[in-house]
């Protein structure tokens, strides 16, 4: 791996705690990125940050190491009372934050709390309420817990939005704002605000609550990390699986990320790489949380090699050596094509990035290439030398049993009905009554038609 992303700047060069800076030393932590290098020396003195720069150039260490200097620096005794807010927009990031807040506090003992959907929602309640200094979560759970009056918002001191624009493309503003009103006036705390990419709408958010930040913004030559190799195909529909498996067969080590825009493709595909004996995972966004971080930590510990995802797992998932990153599907988002290939080529290592453009999403092609400002060097098909491959077997649904249970209650129901004794259903019918026409009116209707009716007796 490359130092080449690190800056001259050593951490221990900063006003930072001693404790904080053991902690970074153990985990090998040294040299600053340059958004760490940019954006500390303004945290730590009190000035608000909003910071942009590429994904995977540490901008979760530098706020977290702003957030305990800060509030190892008011040592007030607030206890029971939250003191720090950090607002992520998707679990997973949640807990990757989450993670690398007890890394640093490691020779601390501030008290750290988790809020975010999916699990354990009577624990993190019970550890919340029983007091904390900071509280790492998603906008929906936070705001849950703080109506049934389980934290109070009055003595936060600092104030964490990762990934803003992420929060407008899920439809969190509204929460955040909730949030964000409730707090003590921006004068009284240090914000920070940080995402991979800007916009007006993140900027709007950030001078209507925050203290005049400073805003830096780290930019390469290119939107997309430097050490990214791109590529593109165009395949046809149906030779994007079986390109997919012939690209995947040819890497020999590392991890791949495989990404698909929609759950029932991403099935699809990660069915199919099972029934070719690839050791695949599955992650979107209707999975159970306890499977997803069973399949997060199997993938880092390269127990799955592959793993097939929707964009829930293109931000803030921090892996080392995913080698390379599959656009199986080309997003819709020029901003999601930066997300997603910023999972591989981190911390300065090297990374592939392939994308399929197929004639459903080709139309994207342009928009990406515009917004990352270079084209995507194109690679031929192999058409002739594409593999055959197992079909995955169908999945068994509830609905193909339905109808032989039923049938089976249909046989034995005929068969009760069949020994039933007949005078026993005779009896069941409603008894004939016999309708007697009067004499005068038989004759009356024979007499009209031409016929006679016998005297009778």
């Amino acid at each position: 791996m490359s130092n080449k992303h690190l800056t001259e700047v050593r951490f221990d060069q900063l006003d930072l705690p001693e404790q904080l800076v053991r902690a970074l030393h153990e985990n090998n932590f040294e040299f600053c990125t340059p958004i760490q290098a940019k954006t500390l020396p303004l945290s730590l003195a009190g000035k608000d940050v909003s910071g942009q720069a590429q994904t995977g150039t540490g901008k979760t260490i530098s706020f977290l190491l702003a957030l305990f200097t800060r509030l190892m620096a008011q040592n007030e005794d607030n206890s029971n009372r939250l003191r720090a807010l950090v607002i992520a927009p998707t679990r997973e990031l949640a807990y990757q934050i989450y993670q690398d807040a007890i890394t640093l506090n490691k020779h601390l003992n501030f008290n750290i709390g988790l809020a975010y959907g999916g699990k354990d929602y009577q624990q993190q309640r019970q550890i919340i309420e029983s007091g904390i200094d900071i509280l790492i979560g998603t906008p929906g759970r936070i705001i849950d817990y703080y109506k049934q009056s389980v934290f109070k918002l009055d003595a936060i001191e600092v104030m964490v939005l990762d990934e803003a624009d992420r929060m407008f493309d899920l439809g969190f503003i509204k929460d955040i704002r909730f949030l964000l009103r409730r707090l003590p006036p921006a004068s009284q705390r240090l914000s920070m605000l940080f995402s991979a990419t800007f916009t007006y709408r993140v900027h709007e958010l950030a001078y209507e609550h925050m203290n005049n930040p400073e805003s830096i913004k780290i930019e390469g030559e290119k939107v997309t990390a430097e050490k990214i190799s791109e590529s593109i195909y165009y395949p046809a529909m149906e030779e994007k699986l079986p390109l997919l498996i012939k690209l995947l067969t040819q890497i020999e080590q590392g991890r791949c990320l495989v990404f698909v825009n929609t759950k029932y493709v991403g099935d699809r595909v990660y069915r199919t790489l099972r029934a070719n004996d690839f050791k695949a995972g599955l992650l979107s966004g209707d999975i159970q949380q306890h499977k997803r971080e069973k399949l997060l930590q199997a993938f880092k510990q390269g127990r799955t090699k592959i793993l097939v995802a929707t964009d829930v797992a293109a931000r803030g998932l921090h892996i080392e050596n995913v080698s390379h990153v599959f656009n199986y599907d080309l997003p819709q988002d020029c901003e999601d094509y930066v997300h997603r290939v910023g999972r591989t080529a981190r911390a300065g290592a090297d990374g592939n990035a392939i994308s399929f453009a197929c004639e459903q999403y080709a139309i994207n092609l342009t928009d990406i290439e515009e917004y990352i400002g270079h084209p995507l060097p194109s690679v031929s098909v192999p058409h002739d030398d594409l593999p055959e491959y197992k079909q995955p077997q169908d999945r068994k649904t509830k609905s193909k049993t339905k109808p032989k249970q039923s049938a089976n209650k249909d046989k034995a129901k005929a068969s009760a009905k069949d020994k039933k004794p007949r005078s026993k259903k005779s009896a069941a019918e409603p008894p004939k009554t016999e309708i007697k026409i009067p004499e005068a009116v038989m004759q009356r209707r024979f007499s009209k038609r031409g016929y006679e009716i016998p005297a009778v007796g």
